[in-house]
């Protein structure tokens, strides 16, 4: 019996390679649009700044209260965007190349909703504050992994058991979650659930240096194992004739992975389909043979940061950056699965 169609993609096939300066050139134009949304960010609120004020209030230690605008109250928060984003959209790089399927996201297999587990458990059942939800948050993530791993592997691990296996993971845990909220006195439950609809409106410097040094930890071990990732893309057979130790490496991408799901978890809740949507774009954007691991950086810091400014202030009252990305990613979503459905009719 064959798989289903939006389980089996031959991702490459679809997003043919073009040339290296083509890649270069992306990839600066990423840089370039991402910086540029990061100053208009700066810009923006109840205190309008222009691009050019805000870069020389950056600069000028002398700027007085537009300094302390762009420094002590904005960038935090855009920050924090940026640096999540990247966090989220490296994951999904990861588990996507790791299963040859779109579908391979963090969002998906569970790991996302285990860190949300973790975060109400200890809010809920151990009367955490915001510290410990991130450590529980943290905690949830790997125990997730490992129970996914542990029902997955058999004789290594196969992209599409992970993602089955996932599915049926992540509807326990919706449904755990659910119960522990229901379970929980009124405050305790609205905090967690405000808190679960992934927000960043609670960023402050201490929580962009944390994230910064967590995500930029990461993602230096994630640049260590990609280029036995890319092996992996083209075959088990040919990874192992240069030496790859794939079940190593499946491990390795696979802790990486949900420690930077965990860790964006953790610093501001979870927030829905960046790490499912981003790679997919940059590959497009890109033109690359596999899922760009860079590319896919920037675009989950621009997707993020822009849905954040959505957030803030397209929407009246404001509300948390995870309702936009749910809402942007579930049309994403749709388009993805009537795509592949045509493929079979």
């Amino acid at each position: 019996m064959s798989a289903p169609a939006a389980t089996r993609r031959p991702r490459r096939a679809q997003v043919p390679g073009g040339s290296r300066a083509r890649r270069v050139v992306g990839l600066l134009v990423l840089l370039l649009a991402t910086a540029a949304l990061a100053v208009f960010a700066l810009g923006l609120g109840d205190y309008p700044l222009s691009p050019g004020e805000v870069i020389g209030a950056a600069l000028d230690p002398g700027a007085g209260f537009k300094r302390t605008i762009v420094l002590e109250w904005r960038l935090p928060r855009v920050a924090l965007a940026l640096l999540i984003g990247a966090a989220l959209a490296v994951s999904g790089a990861l588990f996507q190349s790791l299963t040859d399927n779109p579908l391979g996201s963090p969002d998906i297999i569970g790991f996302t909703s285990g860190s949300y587990t973790g975060a109400i458990l200890a809010l809920t059942v151990l009367g955490a504050g915001l510290d410990g939800a991130a450590l529980g948050a943290l905690l949830g993530g790997l125990a997730t992994a490992g129970v996914v791993l542990a029902l997955t592997y058999r004789r290594g691990i196969e992209g599409f058991r992970l993602i089955i296996v996932g599915i049926g993971v992540t509807a326990m845990l919706t449904a755990l979650n659910q119960w522990l909220l229901l379970r929980a006195q009124e405050e305790v439950a609205m905090s967690a659930s405000i808190w679960g609809a992934g927000s960043l409106a609670n960023s402050s410097r201490e929580a962009a240096l944390t994230a910064g040094v967590g995500v930029v930890v990461l993602l230096v071990l994630v640049a260590a194992v990609s280029a036995p990732l890319r092996q992996l893309e083209l075959g088990d057979d040919l990874a192992r004739s240069h030496g790859v130790r794939t079940g190593a490496v499946r491990i390795s991408v696979v802790l990486l992975g949900v420690a930077l799901v965990a860790l964006a978890v953790a610093t501001s809740g979870p927030i829905a389909f960046v790490a499912l949507t981003a790679p997919q774009i940059a590959a497009r954007l890109l033109r690359s043979p596999g899922l760009p691991l860079t590319g896919s950086a920037l675009t989950g810091a621009f997707l993020l940061l822009g849905a954040d400014l959505l957030a803030q202030h397209a929407v009246p009252g404001g509300v948390p950056v995870g309702t936009v990305t749910t809402v942007l990613g579930g049309v994403y979503l749709v388009t993805l699965l009537i795509r592949e459905a045509r493929k079979t009719w």
